[in-house]
């Protein structure tokens, strides 16, 4: 497949709520504002400043204490979720620092409640004049669980049928106002129209909600429904309701098949292909020469001991790998995690022969190998991929906080737009208008619901 030379690259930024990399937070570039709303409003005007699409924050809700049996190695080494603020309160403080950059949070369907997701991201589209999105993920960890009154998980072979009922009801709450409910004439006086706002009575498996919700429909209709299932029924899942899908993949080849499986599928739903966008991750490391970002490579991988990587792989897989010798490969496992992460350390482990202490020590840097070293490096990588039918973008992490990404955006930013590959200015006023998507009608959510309802039918 090749790409039509009129489209552009798609650009978010994987931004962490915390230090994230095991490395990158010990790197002496790293600014350690992690609690300070400068440094993410820093982050956010450096995002627009490149014409990101959106920043994006991924969330957990429980310090992970799968490897080891403890939480030691996460807090020892700042690993995944050793500090963790609430994404959508740090999106509030970006978007007063901005104007254009859309803002996305995951809000888990395991352990929130629909009223309140969908309250939370109608208020920040409105704060926002249209830039929010919210990531849909089910939970997989009992240790969040135990922070949520459970003793366990939702079984894994309902966690998506419960995911389903919540996006339904959500939509509903954001179509239970019409859009011109919201009158505000002081005159009559009329302020919203009881004609055009609306009870849901949802009665179903796993929720009942009377609505209306309390906040008017949000301006871009519904707010941008990313996801990031790698399961057989996660990417279904993501075919049929998401516009945006977060991916992960070891090898180009591996991610040309996905983008291939992830639009028949959306073709199968009845939608456009190009109606879902797929941004797999990549974390490019630039440097102004090869031999400066070699140099980084060297110096940010020094700084990764392999347990913090292989904490938080055990986090992603719900397996203590800590039960295997650190000089034995990967196990062939039953995961209870995320299916992607697994393919993807099994490619790279059979590929090159990795042990888990080398795995440990990749997974808590993951940088791509050929997306390091020199702005015109980088972005022949991420036009390969782009051209040869793997994505639609990329979602951009930084190895280090906020020094990668304001290199990414000063140096190679420029070469992808001389290359015509990216935009020179945003083309709309809102994310789905920035990400080319067709702004949703009221109950525009139904005709996805009944895909859906009719795929699994026939399965």
């Amino acid at each position: 497949m090749t790409r039509p030379s009129d489209k552009k690259i798609h650009l978010a930024a994987f931004v962490t709520a915390g230090p994230g990399r095991p490395g990158g937070w010990r790197y002496p570039a790293s600014e350690s504002g992690w609690l300070d709303a400068d440094y993410y409003q820093g982050i956010a005007r450096t995002l627009e400043k490149g014409l990101f699409d959106l920043a994006f924050f991924a969330d957990i809700l429980a310090v992970p204490d799968r490897y080891q049996g403890s939480n030691d190695t996460q807090l020892r080494y700042g690993a995944l979720g050793s500090l963790r603020l609430d994404p959508v309160v740090v999106l509030s403080i970006m978007a007063a620092a901005t104007r254009h950059l859309g803002l996305a949070s995951t809000r888990s369907t395991s352990h929130y409640e629909p009223f309140e997701v969908a309250r939370s991201f109608a208020t920040l589209d409105h704060l926002s004049a249209g830039r929010a999105a919210w990531n849909v993920v089910t939970s997989f960890q009992d240790a969040e669980a135990r922070n949520f009154s459970k003793k366990e998980q939702v079984p894994r072979n309902k966690r998506y049928d419960r995911a389903d009922e919540f996006l339904e009801v959500v939509f509903k709450l954001w179509d239970s106002w019409q859009d011109d409910a919201l009158v505000q004439d002081r005159k009559t006086p009329l302020f919203a129209d009881p004609a055009k706002v609306n009870y849901v009575d949802h009665e179903g498996e796993w929720f009942s909600v009377k609505g209306p919700l309390n906040v008017s429909r949000p301006p871009q209709g519904y707010p941008v429904i990313l996801q990031a299932g790698a399961s057989d029924r996660g990417r279904d899942f993501a075919a049929q309701w998401a516009d945006a899908i977060f991916v992960s993949h070891d090898s180009l080849d591996s991610a040309k098949a996905f983008y291939k499986e992830i639009k028949d599928r959306v073709r199968s739903h009845g939608r456009d292909p190009d109606s879902l966008k797929v941004l797999p991750a990549a974390t490019p490391l630039v440097g102004e020469t090869q031999a400066i970002a070699d140099e980084k490579d060297r110096a940010l991988r020094a700084l990764v001991d392999p347990h913090a990587g292989l904490s938080t792989l055990s986090y992603h897989l719900d397996v203590d790998l800590s039960k295997y010798p650190l000089d034995s490969s990967l196990p062939d496992i039953d995961v209870p995690g995320v299916q992607g992460h697994y393919q993807e350390v099994r490619e790279a482990t059979e590929r090159d022969k990795l042990t888990l202490r080398d795995l440990g020590k990749r997974y808590g840097s993951r940088y791509e190998g050929d997306l390091i070293g020199t702005p015109e490096k980088v972005a022949d990588g991420m036009e390969r991929w782009f051209r040869e039918g793997a994505c639609d973008g990329f979602m951009i992490s930084a190895p280090y906080q906020p020094g990668g990404f304001e290199d990414f955006v000063r140096l190679v930013v420029p070469e992808l737009q001389r290359r015509g590959l990216y935009r020179t200015a945003y083309e709309g006023a809102t994310l789905r208008e920035n990400l080319g998507l067709e702004r949703p009608g009221v109950g525009a959510w139904k005709e996805r619901a009944a895909s859906g309802a009719k795929a699994r039918r026939v399965a």
